[in-house]
């Protein structure tokens, strides 16, 4: 009976003999360990503006990924073309990188182990619907957002759907696979008045199938509320700028949790000392009320995975513990050097990128307090509640974060929005500035794409209700 790798396998057009064969010229003396990463992926996209589609794009591609590891060394190559002679050469090239002489060694005979996850079950029908039907949902959104208030002036939309394969084989003898589907729905708004233009920006996805968009009208949600936030943004105020308190609430406002700690957590930055969390294992790095976990395997998630790209599941990993460093983000290379566990983070943007260790979702676990208690706490501050671009130094942990939306907290009650509104800091000094946590954990909508080293990748961001009792807000009032 054929297994499903060989099934797999056969729809890439290669056999388990020619994956061995391959294995076998990639792996030598001098290289430790060797991989191949094949993939399939079909995108499409349709987008929308001003009740015209302006884009729709179906994209198809397919390749190998070879990388040979030699101590701190890696070699990599690649291929779009999967015949036998050209998966060859590509094991050829990934091993002379990685400076190691002629190779067609055995390799151990392939284990197929089941996958202990099945996070996100959907099937292709699921994602393969017609364009008229997303164009449809598209021109229901663009009425929706317009129906809201007449100073929305344009509308903007787009829908976009991912089905990809991969096949890992390696060198120790695994052989595992995965069908990864993707979909992501984004409005934004613009709102104008008397001159005064402003954005609003909503959307969610994840491992979901097209309809879970149109039940419970989620799709007029995402309207309404990038409708909502433009609007609300006109007759915001200019922000206050100076040294206060700030209450992060829920969800997205993970996203400088993501940022600003959870790339210094990442095992490559702190083996090459260059993370401001280097060596602090065990340290006290935030305060008692912080415990943050990376977890991989929430179904449906947009940051979630069966398995990393590097065929190993993904599992909870905790991070902090009541502000103590517990561990880092690891993939098998970085792991293994540094000698500490590894926790399925080895990620890749697709078969013509190296894996990386990289976050899945990212999040902060709820505390004690009542979200209201929080806010009634500050005197004088801002209520963030949702981010747009940030910037931050892995090195030092320094940061700057504008907000999308926020307001004023005056005398425990949250007053008027404020515009241009920026958050500057240091991401290790913020974490010992929580006072409070929230027992309100909400995980974002499911829109996070996370930047590194030039590759993108899929993640989820969450956080409950959190007051920082200083942080350093840019802004145009002094």
């Amino acid at each position: 009976m054929a297994t499903h790798e060989s099934v797999e396998l056969a729809q890439f057009g290669l056999t388990d003999r020619e994956i061995q064969h391959a294995l076998g010229k990639v792996k030598v003396r001098d290289v430790d360990y060797a991989d191949l990463y094949f993939e399939s992926d079909v995108s499409e996209s349709v987008s929308m503006e001003e009740g015209i589609v302006k884009r729709a794009v179906k994209s198809v591609s397919q390749g190998v990924g070879v990388r040979a590891t030699s101590g701190e060394k890696t070699g990599f190559a690649y291929s779009d073309e999967l015949t036998s002679r050209d998966l060859e050469i590509a094991a050829d090239t990934a091993r002379y990188i990685a400076n190691s002489p002629q190779g067609n060694h055995p390799v151990p005979v392939t284990h197929r182990p089941t996958l202990t996850h099945d996070l996100y079950p959907i099937k292709t029908t699921e994602l393969n619907v017609a364009t008229s039907e997303r164009v449809d949902l598209l021109n229901l959104i663009d009425a929706e957002a317009r129906r809201y208030d007449p100073r929305i002036k344009n509308v903007m939309a787009s829908f976009n759907v991912e089905y990809k394969r991969i096949i890992v084989a390696t060198t120790d003898g695994l052989m595992v696979s995965d069908v990864q589907p993707l979909s992501r729905l984004n409005v934004t708004c613009i709102a104008e008045e008397n001159g005064n233009r402003q954005v609003g920006t909503f959307g969610g996805g994840g491992r979901i199938g097209f309809s879970y968009y149109r039940e419970q009208d989620r799709y007029r949600q995402y309207a309404r509320e990038a409708a909502r936030q433009a609007i609300l943004n006109l007759s915001a105020t200019d922000a206050p700028a100076g040294v206060m308190p700030v209450v992060l609430a829920g969800g997205w406002p993970g996203i400088l949790l993501h940022e600003a700690i959870g790339h210094g957590l990442e095992a490559d930055f702190n083996r090459k000392k260059t993370s401001a969390f280097s060596s602090l294992i065990g340290k006290r790095v935030a305060s008692d009320v912080c415990t943050i976990v990376d977890d991989g395997t929430l179904p449906f998630r947009r940051g979630s995975l069966n398995m990393d790209d590097e065929g190993t599941p993904t599992k909870r990993t905790v991070l902090i513990e009541n502000g103590i460093l517990r561990g880092y983000i690891t993939d098998r290379l970085n792991a293994k050097l540094m000698g500490i566990p590894l926790t399925g983070n080895g990620r890749r943007e697709s078969f013509q990128s190296i894996p990386l260790p990289r976050m899945t979702n990212t999040f902060m676990l709820a505390g004690q307090s009542a979200p209201d208690d929080i806010v009634k706490s500050v005197k004088k501050g801002l209520y963030a509640v949702s981010f747009g671009g940030g910037q931050v130094d892995i090195t030092n942990g320094k940061f700057v974060f504008s907000t999308s939306e926020a307001y004023l907290i005056e005398d425990g009650e949250i007053t008027r929005p404020v515009k241009g509104a920026t958050l500057i800091g240091n991401g290790p000094e913020i974490l010992t500035r929580v006072s409070m946590v929230g027992h309100d954990l909400k995980l974002d909508e499911g829109i996070g794409t996370c930047g590194k080293d030039g590759q993108s990748v899929p993640v989820g961001v969450g956080l409950p209700t959190i007051k920082v009792d200083e942080i350093t807000v840019g802004g145009t009032q002094g």
